[in-house]
C-alpha cells in the first residue's frame, strides 16, 4: 500500500512538472492555459514519434489527432443554415444567418481558419482536446450578424505548399463574389468582408493585397479583419518574439517550423532562422526589405522597451537561395509596397500581449495608417495566441469570449 502511494505521488509529481510552465500573472486563466498547452504538446510529441517511425508525416498525424476529435458534420439550427459545398473546386462550409425582416440582402464574411497552414478545419467544433472551434465561431458570427459566412477549406501542408493555399482562397473568394453567386445567397455585393486568424489571417491579408492588382475586384471587399495574423518571416527577434519565445500555444521555434513546412524547406535551417541568419547584412535583398519592418520606428516605446534588434553581419546565404519565398510579399504581406497598402479597405487587427506575432500586427497597423487606410488596432493585454476560438467548455477562456465579442462588434458596426 505504501509503495503504491509512493508511485502515485511520483506520477503526480511528474505530471505536475510536465504541465507547469511559468506564465505572467497578466495572462488569462493561467492554469487552464497550462493544461491546454500540455495537451497540445503531448499531441505534438505523439505525432513526432509517428513521423520518426516512418508511418506518416508529423503534420498529417497531428492534424488527425486534432480533427478526428472535433470534426462536425454540417448541422443547421433554427437561426443558422449550414451546408458543405465547393466554390470552383475548393471546399467551403457556408453558414447562413436568418435575414432581418426589413433586410432583402445580407452581409457576408469570407473566413479563413488558422493552424499554421497545416492544421485544423472549417468543420471543427468543440472537441475533448479543446484544440479548435471554427464551426462554433462561424455559427456565432452568422447568427449575431444575420450574415452569410463562407469558411474556406484550403489545402493543408504537407499535401500542398505555398503558394497553393493562396490560390485556393483567391479562387474560392472570386467565385463567391460573382454576381449570380451573391444573388443566390442574398448577399449585398457592397458589404463583403475578408477575415482570418493566425495563418488564416496571413492568407486573408495576402488575399486583400492580391485583389488590389485586379481593378475588377479592388472594390469588392468592404473591410478586412485580421486576428493575430502571421505577417512576416524576415525577423524572428521582434520584441514580441523575444518576450514570448516560450509562450503557449505558439512558441517561437514552433512558428519557425510552420514557416519552413509551408515552404517545404529544410529543418536544418530552423536554428539559423531563429537568429535571423537569413536576413543578415550580406543578404542584399533582405537588406532592402528590412527597412519596411524596422520595428524600432514602427513600434511604440511601450513595446520596444529595452529589446535590441538582432541583425547578423554574416549569415547563411543558402537559406534565401533555397527558400526565396521567405522574402516574398505573397507570403509576408507586412513587406508589401506602400502603393499596394494604399488600396486596401478599412481594417481591423486584433493582437494579444502574450503572442510572438503581436508586433507584426501592430507594425501592419502602423504601415496601413501611414498609407492612408483607416485601421482599428484592438489589443488584449491578457490575450494569448489562438485565444479567440476558445470560448466553450472545457476551454472557455475569459479573454476568448471578450476577443470574439469585440471582433463581432466591430464587424457589426463596420460591415
Amino acid at each position: 500500500m505504501r509503495s503504491s502511494c509512493v508511485v502515485l505521488a511520483a506520477l503526480l509529481a511528474l505530471l505536475a512538472y510536465y504541465v507547469y510552465i511559468p506564465l505572467p500573472r497578466s495572462i488569462s486563466d493561467p492554469w487552464k492555459l497550462m493544461l491546454l498547452d500540455a495537451v497540445f504538446r503531448s499531441a505534438q510529441q505523439v505525432s513526432n514519434t509517428i513521423h520518426y517511425l516512418g508511418l506518416t508525416h508529423h503534420l498529417i498525424a497531428l492534424n488527425f489527432l486534432i480533427v478526428s476529435f472535433g470534426k462536425k458534420n454540417a448541422y443547421s439550427t433554427a437561426k443558422v443554415k449550414v451546408a458543405d459545398t465547393n466554390f470552383d473546386g475548393v471546399e467551403v462550409r457556408v453558414f447562413e444567418g436568418s435575414p432581418k425582416p426589413d433586410e432583402q440582402l445580407r452581409r457576408a464574411v469570407v473566413y479563413i481558419h488558422g493552424g499554421g497552414w497545416a492544421l485544423a478545419s472549417a468543420s471543427m467544433s468543440l472537441s475533448p482536446s479543446g484544440i479548435s472551434h471554427y464551426d462554433d465561431l462561424c455559427t456565432a458570427v452568422a447568427e449575431e450578424l444575420n450574415a452569410v459566412i463562407v469558411s474556406i477549406e484550403y489545402r493543408l501542408v504537407p499535401r500542398a505548399y505555398f503558394p497553393e493555399q493562396v490560390y485556393d482562397v483567391i479562387r474560392a473568394t472570386k467565385y463567391f463574389l460573382q454576381p449570380e453567386v451573391l444573388q443566390k445567397y442574398k448577399v449585398d455585393p457592397d458589404r463583403v468582408a475578408i477575415s482570418g486568424d493566425s495563418a488564416g489571417g496571413n492568407l486573408a491579408a495576402v488575399l486583400g493585397q492580391q485583389f488590389t492588382y485586379d481593378d475588377s475586384l479592388r472594390n469588392k471587399l468592404k473591410v478586412q479583419a485580421l486576428i493575430y495574423p502571421v505577417l512576416q518571416a524576415l525577423d524572428f527577434n521582434t520584441p514580441s518574439y523575444q518576450q514570448n519565445k516560450n509562450s503557449p500555444i505558439l512558441p517561437r521555434h514552433v512558428m519557425v517550423k510552420y514557416w519552413v513546412d509551408y515552404f517545404k524547406g529544410n529543418y536544418d535551417f530552423v536554428e539559423a532562422l531563429i537568429v535571423n541568419n537569413h536576413t543578415s547584412l550580406d543578404v542584399e535583398r533582405a537588406t532592402e526589405l528590412r527597412a519596411l519592418l524596422n520595428w524600432t520606428s514602427l513600434l511604440p516605446e511601450s513595446i520596444t522597451k529595452n529589446y535590441k534588434p538582432v541583425v547578423q553581419t554574416k549569415g547563411d546565404t543558402r537559406i534565401v537561395q533555397e527558400i526565396p519565398q521567405l522574402l516574398d510579399a505573397a507570403s509576408s504581406p507586412l513587406i508589401a509596397d506602400e502603393e499596394v497598402l494604399q488600396r486596401l479597405p478599412k481594417t481591423y487587427i486584433l493582437t494579444c500581449e502574450h503572442d510572438v506575432l503581436r508586433d507584426e500586427g501592430i507594425m501592419y497597423a502602423k504601415r496601413l495608417e501611414s498609407a492612408g487606410v483607416e485601421v482599428t488596432l484592438d489589443h488584449f493585454a491578457d490575450g494569448f495566441h489562438g485565444c479567440m476560438i476558445f470560448t466553450s467548455w472545457p476551454t472557455n477562456f475569459s479573454v476568448g469570449i471578450r476577443t470574439r465579442d469585440s471582433y463581432i462588434k466591430w464587424l457589426n458596426q463596420n460591415l
